[in-house]
């Protein structure tokens, strides 16, 4: 009786546990043969008007400014003017101390009076020289001069002749020195070049400046007309292609943040100027100038500032968020799902044959379309869809996480558009 008592109670055991392995099979197959649903928010693709813009940053500066230089060295003896004064074309600016120049030139003049004077001399002595060959050719040619006679008189013209040129030269570079010195004596004193304003002063009276003919010299003053100020931004080598003369500008001043300006572009380096030459953070850029239409309000060089470039605009085109547009490896054989970003191999990265395509996802009877999409310009929200869907199509908008990694084509989603839709995340942000 008690064996059989054990044996009903092992019976019930076994029982009770191949019940349960067969209830936890039964979960796991049914389980995973349910649907995993992605939870997404969607937005209608609309007609809008999208404006591109290139973002740069860069610095107030006038368009015309002088720096003015000294071209002589010397002690400041005269500086009329402080930073901030208006000048006209041809006022003072600055007088260095003439005195050595001015000895220079007086004894540039006496050494063109020597030469001069030589010259005249020269000149006397080739008249007798030719006066006396003219009247011994004719007597050689009587036959009552000796030939040695003749070749010495001959010889003696040709040398005052020389003699002669070699003291018009001697005059010729007298003058020139004349000139040089009187230039040199001229620089001493610097008159504006330009109407305007001195904008920086950097020297003070007394102060020794120095300079030469082969050298920059020191750097007195800038005199700049602040009537006509631009803005100069560096612009990224594939941004640059974008802009072009004409472009509209709307500018903003860190010191009138409640100021809008306007601009225009008026000019764009050939040459690309490069930062990190040679290092992992070399950086290529190319300065453009902006006009600042804005002549309300005062500015000053240097006065930082970031402008947004209007490269083009079109409208009532076909556009979606910018967010929505992603990439997905192109599909295989028949069948065959593309790829996701996290399963295109380390990297996210495709092999040498495989390209990525651009296409967004639509919501198609409960579940995500991929469609291929070919885009055009945009904004900072949105991006024209040039071919791939036409308007009113209902367009995944949101996660970033979604969008970029879980969705599929065909992939059952749950749509959301309460304030989820605000929490997408940036671009390039993962989540």
């Amino acid at each position: 009786m008690a064996n059989g008592k054990k044996n009903k109670k092992k019976i019930f055991i076994f029982s009770g546990i191949g019940v349960v392995a067969i209830v936890l099979v039964l979960v796991v197959v049914l389980g995973s043969k349910k649907e995993n649903i992605i939870t997404v928010q969607t937005e209608k693709s609309t007609r809008r008007t999208i404006t591109q813009v290139v973002n740069a940053s860069g610095k107030i500066q006038p368009e015309t400014m002088v720096k003015i230089n000294a071209e002589v060295s010397g002690e400041i003896t005269a500086l009329p003017v402080k930073e901030g004064d208006k000048v006209k074309k041809g006022d003072l600016l600055v007088r260095i101390k003439p005195d050595q120049y001015q000895a220079q030139v007086d004894r540039a003049e006496a050494g063109l009076q020597s030469a001069r004077a030589n010259m005249n001399l020269s000149k006397s002595n080739l008249e007798k020289a030719e006066s006396e060959f003219k009247r011994a050719q004719e007597l050689y040619e009587k036959k009552l001069l000796s030939d040695q006679e003749f070749i010495a008189l001959k010889t003696a013209f040709s040398a005052a002749k020389s003699q002669f040129e070699s003291a018009q030269a001697g005059v010729r570079q007298s003058e020139a020195s004349l000139r040089d010195a009187k230039e040199s004596l001229a620089k001493t004193t610097i008159y504006s070049p330009m109407n305007g304003t001195v904008s920086q002063l950097l020297s003070e009276l007394g102060e020794r400046v120095s300079g030469s003919s082969f050298t920059q010299g020191t750097q007195i003053m800038t005199v700049a007309d602040l009537a006509m100020m631009e803005a100069r931004v560096d612009v990224g080598e594939n941004d640059i292609v974008n802009i072009s003369i004409g472009d509209t500008t709307r500018i903003t001043i860190d010191a009138y943040p409640d100021k809008k300006f306007v601009g225009t572009v008026y000019e764009i380096a050939n040459t690309a100027k490069s930062k990190g030459l040679g290092t992992q953070e070399e950086v290529t850029n190319f300065e453009v100038k902006i006009r600042v239409l804005n002549k309300d309000i005062a500015l000053r060089p240097g006065m930082s500032m970031t402008a947004d470039i209007e490269t083009e605009t079109k409208s009532k085109v076909v556009s979606v968020p910018i967010q929505s547009v992603t990439t997905r490896a192109p599909k295989g054989k028949e069948g065959e799902k593309p790829k996701t970003e996290s399963q295109q191999g380390p990297g996210g990265g495709l092999s040498m044959n495989e390209k990525p395509v651009e296409c967004i996802f639509i919501v198609e009877n409960g579940k995500a379309k991929m469609v291929p999409v070919k885009r055009g310009i945009n904004d900072e929200g949105y991006v024209e869809i040039l071919t791939g869907i036409s308007e009113n199509a209902e367009v995944v908008s949101g996660t970033y996480k979604a969008i970029n990694r879980e969705l599929e084509d065909g992939t059952v989603i749950k749509i959301e558009n309460s304030a989820a839709k605000f929490a997408m995340g940036k671009p390039g942000e993962n989540k």
